[in-house]
């Protein structure tokens, strides 16, 4: 049988943090793209906790946990928080796994405190450059809607979610719509915290082994994973054929054993021959 998910919260000194957990063992971290929450991994936890400690969080101001001022909200003071997570759980040293959002944070895990990341899972990662940095000021902004008393506006979310979700799946956008219902102007506001990241600046911080996960439907990041894994020295990179923007709970089987593997080969490169 597969191990039972815990749901907890979690006293930090920033905030309260809610979390879903799986199994024992190796920790890793899970963090949820712009504006989900740990719901991503519901399907992935169990797989991942059959082997590992698999730990999903909400971040800051999504899903159940506390939220920063808006003023805060910063890629930095994300994965400070998570930096907390892990030290008032006791783990020292931990696997970063992040898909889009939680990609960016991830990284910014690992180049901020890179004595307790051994290793680092980046899926659909974003490459934010100078460039990217100076269009984003007046650019449209998914997820960005106006509430209106007639409901409409959850219309307008599912529409343009809509191109980048599988058509059989509409289980998957009323999860979407869940979460940004929830997570209220932080929807629009998570991808402005994006755009705003150094990570050219940051990446070069990175030490330990990475795995780049690219899903060849995901029209946002998929052109940049290549750019993502040359920047991080002896990173590996894979493709996931047909994985799209919701790569976690659209293909939870393919993206567990993704994971799985290359911690295994980690473990296995470490062993004497």
């Amino acid at each position: 049988m597969p191990p039972t998910i815990e749901r907890s919260f979690v006293s930090t000194p920033s905030c309260r943090i809610h979390i879903a957990a799986a199994g024992s063992g190796q920790p890793i971290l899970l963090l949820h793209q712009t504006p989900r929450s740990w719901d991503e991994f519901r399907e992935v936890l169990p797989l991942l906790g059959r082997h590992f400690r698999a730990i999903a969080m909400d971040t800051m101001g999504y899903g159940d946990s506390d939220q920063l001022p808006m003023e805060a909200i910063s890629i930095e003071n994300l994965a400070a928080s998570a930096h907390q997570l892990l030290e008032a759980l006791g783990h020292r040293s931990v696997v970063v796994v992040g898909h889009h959002t939680g990609a960016a944070i991830a990284l910014e895990i690992a180049a901020a405190y890179p004595d307790m990341v051994t290793a680092l899972v980046l899926s659909a990662c974003p490459f934010v450059d100078a460039a990217r940095r100076a269009a984003a000021p007046g650019k449209h902004i998914i997820d960005e809607v106006v509430s209106r008393i007639d409901g409409s506006h959850l219309g307008e979310l599912w529409t343009m979610r809509q191109p980048f979700y599988p058509h059989d799946r509409p289980d998957l956008l009323e999860r979407f719509v869940v979460d940004a219902l929830k997570a209220g102007p932080l929807s629009a506001e998570g991808h402005r915290m994006v755009d705003r990241y150094e990570m050219d600046r940051r990446v070069s911080l990175v030490r330990c082994p990475a795995l780049v996960i690219a899903p060849t439907g995901d029209p946002h990041a998929y052109p940049h994973a290549p750019k993502v894994a040359a920047a991080i020295p002896g990173s590996r990179l894979i493709e996931i054929e047909n994985g799209m923007v919701p790569l976690p709970d659209q293909k939870p089987l393919e993206f567990a054993e993704v994971v799985r593997e290359f911690v295994a080969s980690l473990a296995n490169d470490k062993r004497p021959t």
